[in-house]
């Protein structure tokens, strides 16, 4: 438990020192003022926890200060880090039921979502998962190289088509291969693009429909992969993309290089989408499941 909250703590270390890093100048033994408050909800806002966040977040500590009649900054600490761990959820627990079970895996550009899939396919190949990959992102040659590699290195299939060729027949064709071949799951990448632009995205609702042509009630689970250093921008695209292809779970990728992590607290407020995995580092391990005391305390680098 030790080992996994170090590397939480490491993970989070540019959010807690660029974003939370004068919370305890902030909330210091000195009388709440004004002052108090104007400060941080600059450094909520700042840390990307968004608007609407940081307003809630603020009238609860002050009935916090009301209800219990605090009167010095540091009684704070606690309070916030209760206020802040209420808005995380624990992931739910992975059922899979059917099988196959196919989960699609959305996102834009530079999102690390390949890399993403392949650290997922070890760990579910460590859980004693067979696998297979279907290929879908068509249009990125060293996607499907990338996929190969790791397909290699687990012994999983990977299902993929020529450069260019159409995506959706390449997803339909690895449903159908993970199906006759009785596998547990299939992990189907898509080519990464960005969320305003229509015909793309009109591209991945087909390359939905075609799943479930594959395999009726396919896919089991449409996960989006957001870049955390892109802050509240990411906003926009997990709205988008949940209106597309309905997704059901996020996993923030390259939390590790991002100040801005507070992003989180806003997905799970304007979303309600459940965050399941975070990346904290570079190698497959470091693909963590979603720990939302573990992540409060990182990013206010409490013990």
């Amino acid at each position: 438990m030790a080992d996994l909250f170090n590397k939480w703590r490491s993970g989070l270390a540019k959010t807690s020192k660029t974003a939370f890093g004068r919370l305890k100048s902030i909330l210091g033994a000195t009388e709440i003022t004004q002052d108090t408050w104007d400060e941080l909800e600059a450094l909520l806002i700042q840390a990307d926890l968004g608007i609407e966040t940081t307003s809630e977040i603020l009238d609860a500590l002050q009935r916090v200060v009301r209800t219990e009649g605090l009167t010095r900054s540091d009684e704070l600490s606690e309070a916030l880090r209760t206020e802040l761990r209420s808005r995380l959820s624990v992931p739910p627990p992975f059922s899979w039921t059917n099988k196959p079970s196919v989960i699609m895996m959305v996102g834009v550009n530079g999102s690390g979502k390949t890399t993403t899939i392949a650290k997922l396919g070890q760990r579910f190949h460590s859980e004693g998962k067979s696998l297979l990959f279907g290929a879908a992102d068509t249009f990125r040659a060293a996607a499907v190289d990338q996929l190969q590699v790791w397909g290699d290195r687990l012994g999983v299939d990977v299902i993929a088509g020529a450069p260019e060729s159409d995506p959706g027949a390449v997803a339909f064709s690895a449903v159908q291969a993970g199906t006759a071949r009785g596998v547990d799951l299939i992990l189907v990448d898509t080519a990464g693009r960005l969320h305003t632009r229509f015909n793309l995205m009109e591209e991945l609702k087909k390359g939905h429909r075609v799943i479930g042509k594959a395999l009726p009630g396919a896919p089991h689970a449409v996960w989006l992969v957001l870049d955390a250093t892109t802050g509240q921008n990411a906003m926009q695209q997990a709205k988008a993309f949940k209106e597309t292809v309905g997704v059901s779970g996020v996993i923030l990728s390259k939390l590790d290089s991002s100040a801005r992590g507070g992003m989180a607290f806003a997905i799970q407020r304007e979303l309600g989408l459940p965050i399941l995995f975070a990346g904290l580092g570079e190698k497959p391990e470091d693909l963590t499941l979603f720990d939302p005391d573990a992540f409060v305390q990182g990013i206010l680098n409490q013990n």
